[in-house]
């Protein structure tokens, strides 16, 4: 019994001691900014931040451009005058967020399986011949054996999600098919409330509009996040032991 309540003070000690270190930090800058408004992040290079990956896709043969005599068009170009959209390193764009995913699915599996066994050896090791004594010791039937198992599964997820807004994106690296790669980040804060928005992927110049903006379904490897942090956000969350218990316990 003794044993048994030192096991258990030393287990909590232990995951006493992992929440203090999991929520060390973060306790102390909750605390930093108890009654302060959510800080916006410095508008910053994204090519400079740590673990930022020049991005490298499969690129096709450079074509060499040319020109033909006693023309005004150049082979290559999309407009007769000079073109206004994003097309180098440092230019804007606007992205148009316009997501709406619904998803239903729905999933059952039924399995039922009935086996039996039975088998049986006469006259085992000469029973017969040992007299009623040994014929009751030795056994009769060898093996019998009786197994029936089901499974009976369902499953259903239904899911719905709409997202509208616009972004302006930067262009931080121009692929040598001349495909753009795109990063955007936008940050709005409300009161005690901060929420982001981060867009990022690749995007051909010619499915950039006129007006110099992009349509997200047409970015590809595209990256969207939409979130935040603040008082709201702080109470839907679990506190930070409930969520190492839940990793750690299991049961």
């Amino acid at each position: 019994m003794l044993a048994y309540k030192f096991r258990r003070i030393a287990l909590t000690g232990t995951m006493l001691t992992i929440v203090s270190f999991a929520g060390g930090c973060s306790g102390i800058d909750r605390l930093s900014q108890i009654g302060e408004e959510p800080k916006l992040s410095a508008i910053e290079n994204p090519t400079t931040q740590p673990g930022y990956k020049p991005v490298q896709m499969p690129m096709p043969k450079p074509e060499i451009v040319s020109y033909n005599p006693n023309s005004l068009w150049r082979n290559g170009s999309r407009s007769f005058f000079k073109d206004q959209r994003a097309h180098q390193i440092g230019d804007l764009l606007t992205v148009t967020v316009n997501i709406t995913d619904q998803a239903n699915f729905a999933n059952e599996t039924q399995r039922s399986r009935t086996a039996t066994e039975d088998s049986g050896i006469t006259a085992f090791l000469g029973s017969a011949l040992l007299g009623q004594t040994a014929q009751k010791v030795l056994p009769g039937r060898f093996l019998t054996a009786d197994e029936k198992s089901g499974t009976d599964g369902k499953g259903s997820i239904v899911r719905q999600e709409t997202l509208q807004t616009n972004v302006a994106a930067i262009v931080t690296q121009v692929l040598p098919n001349g495909n753009l790669v795109v990063e955007g980040r936008q940050e709005i804060r409300v009161n005690y409330e901060k929420r982001e928005l981060i867009v990022a992927g690749i995007v051909r110049p010619e499915d950039i509009q006129s007006d110099n903006t992009i349509d997200s379904s047409k970015i590809a490897q595209a990256r969207i996040a939409y979130g935040g942090h603040g008082e709201i956000s702080d109470l839907q969350q679990p506190r930070y032991g409930s969520q190492v218990m839940d990793v750690l316990l299991p049961f």
